[in-house]
Parts: structure tokens; C-alpha cells; sequence
């Protein structure tokens, strides 16, 4: 038995050269130090999945969060090239579901965001829909609303198993939501509109993920518009622009609310230009708006800080100029 010199302080840190370990001194023996990075891979990514440019494509981008830079390809949408999905994420598994191909489809795909490659089979939604809307904690992910077929439906699956989607409950409005984020508690859809007969909508809707229920009123946006965006961090969620009534205005604004609590939005800053049908993802810092129609379509992507305030910064540029795209992190508030 090896004899612990007395002069070894309690917390004390080595390096075992023959377990090649980092350990620690507990006062009584070595103990080695367990490591691991949430984030995966050394660090938070974020994805850009499907869309149009203005031809559907099946192509899934990612960007690191962590430093200024353009998006790599990271693979394909393995059942066709689609536009008008969902996306969401846990730390592991990011998800593709819904949208629309010839028509609107049931199809959930995945991918494990550590590697790349092309997206599997997942299962399938209740319902074949188009324009929808995700959010996920680490287990559950929510697909919410439509646009063809008119939905209020929200779906959910469990990220880590495979499988068809099971009826979670109703958004207070049926109508097309094209966003959504989420704490590790609640999952936010906001804005949207109904195509018949063409009203936007200003709502914001909530739901507790670990339930099951109908959602309940959240507050209200400052504008009502559809093609908008959103994302998180555990306690902000952002709200970017979109297209505003009249048909084709498109929206600079940023606003925020907090996820906690209940109430309309908060004003945040600007974009450079007006927006509509961009997809966002976040880091715990920073929130990421990519793509969409200004009008002509644009691949830029543009952050903000979430704890501040203020107008957005250039970041980089996807693959391609593309709207209409699921998108998702595994680094956002749901985790």
C-alpha cells in the first residue's frame, strides 16, 4: 500500500503519467478528474437544414458559434430536398421534421451533430404538414402549427429514441408558425398567420415540455408577421423581423422576452435590412439569424449578444443564398 506524503494538501491536482489522467487529492487517496463538454465536439454548433433558393434543396449547413467564420457542408436530408421544416436539437441529435417537398410531408430526420454526414430516418409526424414550427429541451422536441394543411396541432417526440410523433396538445390559434425556442421547462412559438383569410397573427403561445396540454397566451409581438425567427438562450428568447402587412414589408426589428415570465416583447435592436423567412439558432451567448429574403434571397448570417441589447453584427455567410430552412443548436436555452 503507497504511503500518502503528509504534505499533500486536500485539493490538490497531478498529472498520473501512467494513466495519462489529470487527479485530485481528496485527503485521503488520488482521485481522477472526470472531464466532458456538453457541447460536443469542442464546442456549440449550429445547423442550417433545407430550404429554398428558390429551388428546394436537401442540404444541411453547420457554423462553430464560437468564432466569426462561413458555414461547411455537413451533409444532406437523406429523404428529398425540402423547404417549409421544422428543426430542433438536443446535445447529441439534431432534428429535421415536416415541410414540404411536392407537398407537405410527414418525414422526421436526424443527425448526430458531433460527426457529419447525411441525415437518417427518424419517424414520422401525425400529420403530413408544411411551415412549422420546432422547440426542444435535451428530451423532448415539440413540432408545432401549419400552413398546408391549417394546423393548431403540436406533436413531440423523444429525441434520443427513434419513432413516430405523438399528440402533444393545440396552439390557442391555428395558423402557420415558421419559429420557435424554448428554456429546459417551456417552449415558445410566436407570430405566424392563417392563409385564409391571409390574417397575421401577433400571438405568442406557450407549453411546458415535460407535460403534455394545449398551449396557453404568452403576450403579444409589437407587429403581426410570418416568416419570422427565433431562438434562446435558459432565460431570453429572440425574436427576428419577418414579413409584415402589408404583403412584402419586411421587418429589421430584434425584440426579446423573457421566458420565465409572460408579457409582449421587449424592443432589442435591428438588422441591417428588413427580413423574411431566415432560420436562427443560439448558442448561450449569442443569438445566430441565417438566410431569408431582403428581398432578394441572402446566405448572411448576422448575431447578437443575449444578455445585451443592441443593433446586429456581420458573423459569416451559409453555403448558399436559401430561405424557408429548419434550423437548430446544441448549445440553445431548452439544454
Amino acid at each position: 500500500m503507497s504511503i500518502i506524503p503528509q504534505e499533500v494538501p486536500t485539493g490538490a491536482i497531478r498529472y498520473n503519467t501512467d494513466s495519462n489522467k489529470m487527479e485530485c487529492f481528496n485527503g485521503t487517496k488520488w482521485m481522477q478528474v472526470a472531464v466532458s463538454s456538453p457541447d460536443l465536439n469542442g464546442g456549440p454548433r449550429g445547423f442550417w437544414a433545407g430550404g429554398a433558393t428558390p429551388t428546394k434543396v436537401d442540404d444541411i449547413d453547420y457554423l462553430a458559434l464560437t468564432s466569426n467564420g462561413n458555414a461547411l457542408d455537413f451533409g444532406e436530408l437523406t429523404e428529398s430536398a425540402t423547404d417549409g421544416n421544422a428543426g430542433f436539437a438536443s446535445r447529441v441529435r439534431g432534428i429535421s421534421a415536416g415541410g414540404s417537398t411536392s407537398s407537405a410531408v410527414n418525414i422526421i430526420e436526424y443527425v448526430t451533430i458531433s460527426s457529419v454526414g447525411n441525415a437518417i430516418n427518424f419517424g414520422d409526424l401525425t400529420l403530413a404538414r408544411s411551415f412549422v414550427a420546432g422547440a426542444s429541451n435535451d428530451t423532448r422536441g415539440l413540432v408545432a402549427g401549419a400552413w398546408s394543411p391549417q394546423s393548431n396541432v403540436i406533436d413531440y417526440i423523444t429525441i434520443a429514441s427513434t419513432g413516430d410523433a405523438k399528440d402533444f396538445g393545440d396552439l390557442t390559434v391555428v395558423r402557420q408558425v415558421t419559429c420557435g425556442m424554448a428554456s429546459p421547462v417551456r417552449a415558445v412559438f410566436p407570430g405566424g398567420s392563417q392563409p385564409s383569410p391571409g390574417t397575421y397573427q401577433d400571438v405568442i403561445d406557450y407549453v411546458t415540455i415535460p407535460t403534455t396540454g394545449n398551449a396557453a397566451d404568452f403576450g403579444n409581438l409589437n407587429l403581426g408577421g410570418y416568416g419570422n425567427a427565433a431562438c434562446s438562450n435558459s432565460i431570453r428568447g429572440i425574436h427576428f423581423c419577418g414579413d409584415l402587412a402589408p404583403a412584402g414589408a419586411k421587418s429589421s426589428a430584434i425584440d426579446y422576452i423573457t421566458i420565465a415570465t409572460t408579457g409582449n416583447v421587449t424592443g432589442f435592436g435591428e438588422l441591417p435590412a428588413g427580413r423574411s423567412y431566415p432560420a436562427a439558432v443560439a448558442s448561450s451567448i449569442r443569438a445566430f439569424v441565417g438566410g431569408g429574403f431582403t428581398p432578394g434571397i441572402t446566405n448572411a448570417v448576422d448575431y447578437v449578444t443575449i444578455a445585451t441589447t443592441g443593433d446586429s453584427s456581420d458573423f459569416g455567410d451559409l453555403t448558399s443564398n436559401r430561405a424557408y430552412m429548419a434550423s437548430f443548436s446544441n448549445a440553445h436555452g431548452g439544454l
